[in-house]
């Protein structure tokens, strides 16, 4: 009885301390054919080895995932193996990784692989020579360079990642997209194989035939060719760079957009739109721009450059042919010339640029005032050629010698002619009058002339009335101060609009225009990435249904490999 009950504990002893040595039952790494096995104790001690025989290849099962090999060298006892020649790892019926070779831990289930290794995941193909496969965490990931193709891009990287739950990759340093139509290239990139998204977390560049995008952050739908940028964001697109924070491309639509800062370039006629707003139409050749909108003509002297605003700002045509215009609180500049109305109209072409509706028109210190004012430049050097004031010309001036008063000139119409960018020559025709005070060259008050006739003409100089000739029957006179009342110094129809002329190119801009709250740009700080959000949402929709479910991931049932591959 004695020996019975010492027996039985020495049993169990052994069984326990066997239990010990072996991993957990669900951990073990099952052989499912060996075929011919031997031992090599002086070179792998306490493995077994296993090799293929005439009929078929040494084959493996681990929670789920099928492996077959030339040769296996297995510890059993540390629940590892090394797989060599003609590898296939197989996890359920779409992920396939063959090689020339493997190490795999059955404890963290992380297959280490080398030598043309190839992962395949439905229509997803990777090729790299080293990669590590965590079955544990479902990621796969390589150190030294990588290709993933599908069937609409080729992605090469140095360093790449794939979850494949989510089919993702997270692809690192030197990472180059190629597709028929365009390629993309940059720093880090996460990309999805099911909906071919592209979201770029470093600098970036995409090339197509007729673009060229720049980001440093930004996303993109390979499969149609749109996307924006919200980190130093810039297109070349067609003859045009447009820049802000944050820019959308469709390529679909030949249609670009911009929100805040926005700098639009016509490389072609060296103008620049800024913006807080702007829509770019390729195929209408057109740009849209508001919010604290500006069109700049760069001249060849920085101070000549024109700066024209307008709550709203269009831009169409050709290049060479371009169409301007300005509506709704519209105003310009220019170092010697500014302006205001509702409205701008300018057309490259024929060099007409109109003011319409109410226009006021500041040559320096001169006021001038009509119906409507046209503005007409010389086509070759691009410099003012000449003006017309239609309808109720009128030009007024402060007497900036006594500050007694005003000089004023009238008439129907009014023409200017430009010298050099200086208006030098103005005409008034139809019922023109006069009211000029005139000094002698000590500065003392002459008089203050008055007259009327039918044309005047005033010659000016250092954009001041120089001289005044007077055509077909002049009538009036030079009175003494004193003898002409004050309110015989105006003429019908003077309004003076000092306070609103436009001094700096600052001053074409109100209130509003300065003080407009920009949106907040989302994503430039943390990174937007909508199929990781729509892959956690549907995650957490399937929670309760996982949790209700007990799964298997034991094999139930024999499986043949599908065909012998052999590593590229």
């Amino acid at each position: 009885m004695y020996k019975s009950i010492v027996f039985i504990l020495l049993v169990f002893i052994f069984m326990a301390s066997h239990a010990q040595e072996q991993p957990p039952e669900e951990k073990q790494i099952n052989i499912i054919y060996g075929a011919n096995f031997t031992k090599d104790e002086a070179n792998f001690p306490g493995a077994t080895i296993f090799s293929k025989d005439e009929h078929q290849q040494v084959r493996f099962e681990h929670q789920g995932a099928d492996l077959w090999c030339d040769v296996a060298i297995f510890y059993q006892k540390e629940n590892k193996l090394r797989a060599i020649g003609n590898i296939l790892l197989q996890q359920g019926d779409s992920i396939e990784m063959t090689s020339g070779h493997i190490d795999y831990d059955g404890n963290i289930k992380l297959a280490k692989a080398w030598d043309n290794v190839v992962l395949t995941n439905t229509d997803m193909t990777l090729k790299t020579d080293t990669l590590n496969w965590d079955r544990e965490k479902q990621e796969a990931y390589y150190d030294y360079f990588g290709t993933v193709i599908d069937s609409a891009n080729t992605l090469t990287s140095e360093i790449g990642r794939y979850f494949m739950s989510q089919k993702k990759y997270q692809f690192l340093d030197s990472v180059h997209l190629k597709n028929p139509e365009y390629i993309l290239d940059s720093e880090q990139l996460d990309y999805y194989t099911n909906t071919k998204n592209a979201y770029m977390y470093g600098p970036s560049t995409i090339t197509g035939e007729t673009y060229k995008i720049y980001c440093e952050r930004g996303f993109y739908d390979t499969k149609i060719e749109s996307g924006y940028g919200i980190k130093n964001t810039k297109i070349n697109y067609n003859d045009r760079i447009i820049e802000g924070d944050s820019l959308f491309f469709d390529k679909a639509r030949e249609f670009a957009s911009a929100t805040n800062n926005i700098t639009v370039t016509d490389t072609i006629n060296n103008s620049i739109i800024r913006a807080h707003y702007a829509e770019v139409f390729k195929a209408k050749d057109s740009v849209f721009a508001t919010k604290r909108a500006v069109a700049i003509s760069a001249a060849q002297e920085p101070l000549d450059s024109l700066y024209v605003h307008g709550d709203t700002l269009m831009i169409t045509g050709k290049p060479e042919e371009r169409i301007l215009r300005a509506f709704s609180n519209a105003k310009f500049f220019k170092n010697n010339l500014s302006g205001k109305c509702d409205s701008i109209h300018s057309n490259q072409k024929t060099g007409l640029t109109q003011l319409i509706t109410n226009p006021i028109l500041w040559n320096l210190a001169n006021q001038m005032t009509g119906d409507s004012i046209h503005l007409i430049s010389d086509l070759e050097t691009e410099k003012m050629d000449s003006l017309k004031v239609i309808n109720n010309a009128f030009v007024v001036s402060l007497d900036t010698i006594g500050n007694l008063g005003y000089n004023q000139a009238k008439g129907k119409n009014l023409f200017g002619k430009f010298i050099e960018n200086e208006l030098k020559i103005i005409d008034l025709v139809k019922n023109t009058e006069v009211i000029y005070y005139m000094y002698n060259d000590d500065d003392e008050l002459v008089g203050i002339n008055k007259t009327i006739c039918s044309a005047i003409r005033l010659f000016m100089a250092n954009n001041d009335i120089q001289d005044i000739t007077f055509f077909i029957d002049p009538d009036g006179d030079i009175f003494p101060e004193k003898e002409l009342p004050e309110n015989s110094r105006i003429l019908k129809g003077f309004v003076w609009h000092g306070d609103e002329r436009i001094l700096t190119k600052e001053d074409i801009f109100d209130e509003d225009d300065n003080n407009i709250v920009l949106p907040i740009i989302r994503g430039i700080n943390n990174p937007i990435d909508r199929d990781a959000e729509k892959y956690e949402s549907q995650e957490n929709e399937d929670e309760p249904v996982k949790k209700s479910k007990k799964t298997n991931t034991e094999a139930t049932t024999p499986k043949k490999r599908p065909t012998l591959k052999k590593a590229n």
